[in-house]
């Protein structure tokens, strides 16, 4: 496996490459969801390259670049392991060196939920990710759908743009107790974690109100909040339930169980602090006939 810290080395590889090429851009310390995208991209693909980057741009001034928790070492272990051929490890003065003044600025899709908690934070994730797609010129790229809007509005910006890749959205892996996998959960203490399973509890129930029929979405999303209520640790940010393509608020979903209608999917999506730690999870309706493992 090769590793790289250098934009013009990434751009060497990949000229001297004949075949796909599958993306997988995480920002370290990794864990089995991220593990998940590699496998995927191993089988869908001739390579496979990684970049490990806690991109500042990303990150608003009072949230946690400084502390975010890193394992470079065993990060790069696990992606050996899993077969990667190259692994893309910059440093902030790499992609963004003194001058960088250009910028991605995404639209509707990343104004509200995440956007107007984190301003600015996606025009940071949209110009980082462009900026490997262009170093990369990936077959395929793999994102998963724990970060549901970050995943909407990179396809979105792919559309847009016109850019020659596939956006693989994977499903969300969860710990044996249901909650989501993320780098972030390294910051809950014992009673943090026991807090914030209560978060997929609330949406895998608000997810069995609606297989059971219930399609007044505000019922569904006051459901979500009562169930979150109930766990005085938990501070609530917002409980969204949108239109699986443009995360608009619905008011309805109609139809039979499995159908929303005229609405292209929907997506039942939270975000809430235990202490100092932030936490998101989401789940799609509908998920096909199997049940997502909430």
């Amino acid at each position: 496996m090769i590793v790289e810290e250098t934009k013009s080395g990434v751009r060497a590889w990949r000229v001297g490459l004949s075949g796909s090429v599958g993306l997988v851009p995480t920002m370290g310390y990794l864990h089995a969801g991220h593990l998940s995208l590699v496998e995927r991209a191993r089988s869908e693909n001739d390579f496979v390259a990684a970049s490990i980057f806690v991109n500042p741009a990303q990150f608003g001034p009072a949230e946690d670049l400084s502390s975010y928790p890193r394992n470079m070492p065993g990060d790069l272990g696990m992606l050996e392991k899993a077969g990667v051929d190259l692994v893309f490890t910059p440093g902030p003065d790499e992609v963004y060196p003194v001058g960088f003044d250009t910028w991605v600025s995404p639209g509707a899709i990343a104004e509200r939920l995440e956007g107007a908690s984190r301003p600015g934070h996606f025009r940071g994730v949209a110009t980082v990710v462009l900026k490997l797609f262009n170093l990369f010129s990936p077959t395929r790229a793999y994102f998963g759908k724990k970060d549901a809007q970050q995943l909407r509005v990179i396809r979105k910006m792919v559309s847009d743009l016109d850019l020659p890749v596939e956006i693989i959205g994977m499903p969300t892996l969860r710990e044996a107790d249901g909650l989501a996998m993320s780098s972030r959960n390294a910051y809950l203490d014992a009673s943090g974690r026991e807090a914030a399973l209560q978060l997929s509890r609330a949406l895998r129930d608000a997810y069995a109100q609606w297989r059971a029929g219930t399609r007044d979405a505000d019922l569904l999303r006051r459901a979500v909040e009562a169930a979150c209520a109930a766990e005085p640790r938990l501070a609530l940010e917002y409980v969204s339930l949108a239109d699986g393509t443009t995360l608009e608020e619905v008011a309805t979903l109609i139809g039979e169980t499995g159908d929303t209608g005229d609405i292209q999917g929907a997506v039942l999506s939270l975000a809430a602090r235990v202490g100092r730690t932030r936490l998101i999870d989401n789940v799609e309706l509908p998920s096909g006939e199997t049940d997502p493992a909430l």
